[in-house]
């Protein structure tokens, strides 16, 4: 297995391989691009975020400066809004459905370490610690208030949303209201 074959497969990759370092230097200068346009380039802005991204939605918009990993792991729905300074750690893929709503400053976490220091760093130059990643998946209709962060493994059910200032630590289910340290469901949405 490639280092990528093994990240997105949730196993512990190497994120000095020089297939994952080009593609964080490609997404690194595709944002970069992406923070020096004009805030009335949506053309060019939705070229770039198409290339950046493994789907990009259909009249979907990202507010500026945004952040990522590699870019390609991250698939966007259609009519989705991400607000200012978002970051997407997308050392597995991150998969966000129709009509998302994400509010400012909201971090995404695909990748994990050893708690425990002896077991996290390898002693190793060329692969100085150890780093796994699992997946994380948002369904349709969510809304995901200011400074949100949503840790690895998570699944957000549709039409949910999530309070500012949560921590999801573990699943959240379908048509619920969601919020705290760490997040947890405070009632039913119908």
């Amino acid at each position: 297995m490639t280092e990528r074959e093994k990240l997105l497969s949730g196993l512990e990759y190497n994120s000095r391989d020089e297939e994952l370092i080009a593609m964080y230097h490609r997404a690194r200068a595709l944002t970069k691009s992406l923070g020096e346009l004009d805030s009335h380039q949506a053309d060019e802005k939705n070229r770039l975020l198409g290339e950046l991204f493994g789907a990009w939605g259909e009249a979907s918009w990202i507010e500026t400066p945004f952040w990522c990993d590699y870019g390609q792991h991250v698939r966007i729905g259609k009519n989705c809004f991400i607000n200012v300074n978002a970051v997407f750690l997308d050392c597995n893929t991150i998969t966000i459905g129709d009509n998302t709503l994400i509010g400012p400053n909201v971090q995404i976490y695909t990748p994990s370490h050893p708690l425990k220091a002896g077991e996290r760093f390898t002693g190793d130059p060329a692969f100085p610690f150890r780093t796994s990643a699992q997946p994380v998946s948002i369904g349709n209709n969510v809304w995901i208030g200011g400074n949100v962060v949503i840790l690895p493994g998570v699944t957000i059910g549709d039409g949910t949303t999530i309070g500012a200032g949560s921590i999801v630590t573990g699943d959240i289910p379908a048509n619920v209201l969601a919020l705290g340290q760490p997040c947890r469901v405070i009632r039913a949405l119908e």
